[in-house]
């Protein structure tokens, strides 16, 4: 059997928060299921999925959105985890990140959370912080504006333009992260941007 990979965007419910800085991790699972033509159903774990594969012949993928909010993510995640058997080394968390530039996409494996209540959480249920993270730059709000406040706002109007390129990046690494390494995702999506 081939092995299962669980791939979560994290977010917020609803369509307010839609296209919030704080759902980019939504967006780019989004992609995903896009670039295979699927579409994601209810789950008993409190969870939206998608099941796919990488590819004909590779792992299977495992889409999901957690229909809890963004602090509360943990318990969707661990139980999806535990329906797919899927253990947390498979289980890739994509997510937005205040301490990255706008446009910017960095993998890591484990580490502490950064002040991401999503991530903390998630980390708490599956009991360990050793999973993959494709963590999404969204930048540092702009003068004296609180975080909270800036992930929870819509993206701006530069900013807009450059997402898709920025989610189709974003998918492109969950992609290379599951079929080639963390290693190989990192030197691809870390280097500068020619």
């Amino acid at each position: 059997m081939a092995e299962t990979w669980l791939v979560v965007g994290l977010g917020n419910p609803g369509p307010q928060y839609e296209l919030t800085r704080h759902n980019v991790g939504q967006l780019v699972v989004d992609e995903l299921a896009a670039r295979r033509s699927e579409k994601f159903k209810a789950h008993r774990a409190n969870a939206r999925v998608a099941e796919t594969w990488l590819r004909p012949g590779g792992p299977k993928i495992v889409l999901a959105k957690p229909n809890s909010f963004m602090n509360v993510s943990g318990g969707p995640v661990a139980g999806l985890a535990a329906f797919y058997g899927v253990e947390p080394a498979h289980v890739v968390v994509v997510h937005d990140e205040l301490d990255i530039p706008f446009d910017t996409i960095k993998l890591k494996t484990g580490g502490g959370h950064g002040g991401h209540n999503g991530v903390r959480d998630v980390a708490k249920a599956l009991g360990t912080p050793e999973f993959p993270r494709v963590r999404v730059g969204i930048g540092r709000p702009p003068g004296r504006q609180d975080a909270a406040d800036w992930v929870l706002d819509p993206f701006g109007a530069a900013d807009r333009k450059a997402l898709p390129l920025l989610v189709s990046d974003a998918a492109d690494a969950v992609e290379q992260l599951i079929g080639e390494g963390l290693l190989a995702a990192q030197q691809t999506h870390h280097a500068p941007r020619a």
